[in-house]
């Protein structure tokens, strides 16, 4: 019996896309591409000192090169805490021109407007709280060590900014513990007559001083608060002082490069006898 056959029908198919031609392993291996490097990782890779001193090992140099490496980064975050800090936007108004009172050129008492602390070609005023206050037998200590070093760089910074200290206590009294001190270029003012030092986080609710620098920048007409060491207000970090006002304080500074730090238990005095 003869077998049926059955017609094949043609079916259409789409070509599949021609894939590109991979690159043979052979091919791949015989170039190799160079890994990258991040720059700044490689910088850091590659950082050390030229600089050497008499006797040094190379534990020594080694440890001193880590060390160096850290001090590079915290120069860095340094400046760039500092960049960020400089575009703030402006901060609220301040709630009234105070009035403050001064010393003048004939050794009487005069008073002076915040407005008026502006000298005409500088726009920023930096103010200093001086723990002082009326009921305080004696200035505070460690703000004194801040002013011996500040005072020496008064007409320094007034090149640039204007720079005053703020005490809660009669001008007198502040002026006698200056002269004491040997202070002739920085300018002290009181705000024994109004609320500045409260507004501004100088003084506690029940009439505490508190060490506090503040900023301020006439724009306009106006004047605006742009900065205040607030970390004073945070928690310290464990067996350390909030540091807010270490910036323009040497004295910790110093301390910080020898191998004993700043110790445990020592503050500033008035008087070392």
């Amino acid at each position: 019996m003869a077998k049926k056959t059955r017609s094949k029908k043609k079916v259409s198919r789409k070509k599949a896309p021609r894939k590109p031609p991979r690159k043979s392993a052979r091919k791949s291996a015989a170039r190799p591409r160079p890994a990258r490097t991040p720059k700044k990782k490689a910088r850091r890779a590659t950082l050390t000192s030229s600089v050497r001193f008499p006797g040094e090992d190379t534990r020594y140099r080694q440890a001193r090169d880590r060390l160096l490496k850290s001090e590079v980064e915290l120069r860095r975050l340094t400046e760039a805490v500092a960049a960020e800090r400089r575009k703030l936007p402006l901060g609220g108004e301040v709630p009234e021109d105070y009035q403050f009172q001064e010393s003048d050129r004939n050794g009487g008492v005069r008073s002076v407007k915040l407005s008026e602390l502006f000298a005409p070609d500088k726009h920023t005023l930096v103010i200093y709280s001086f723990m002082y206050g009326p009921k305080m037998e004696r200035a505070c200590p460690s703000c004194t060590s801040i002013i011996d070093a500040l005072d020496g760089n008064a007409k320094h910074i007034s090149q640039r900014v204007n720079f005053a200290v703020v005490v809660k206590s009669p001008l007198p009294r502040m002026l006698t513990h200056a002269r004491d001190r040997g202070w002739y270029a920085t300018r002290f003012l009181s705000s024994a007559d109004n609320s500045y030092n409260r507004d501004y986080h100088g003084e506690t609710a029940d009439g505490s001083q508190r060490p506090m620098l503040n900023v301020f920048v006439k724009r306009g007409g106006k004047i605006r608060h742009t900065w205040a060491s607030e970390l004073a207000y945070t928690p310290a970090e464990k067996g350390q002082d909030p540091r807010h006002v270490d910036f323009m304080w040497p004295l910790w500074n110093v301390f910080d490069v020898t191998p004993d730090g700043r110790g445990k238990d020592w503050r500033p005095k008035l008087n070392y006898f």
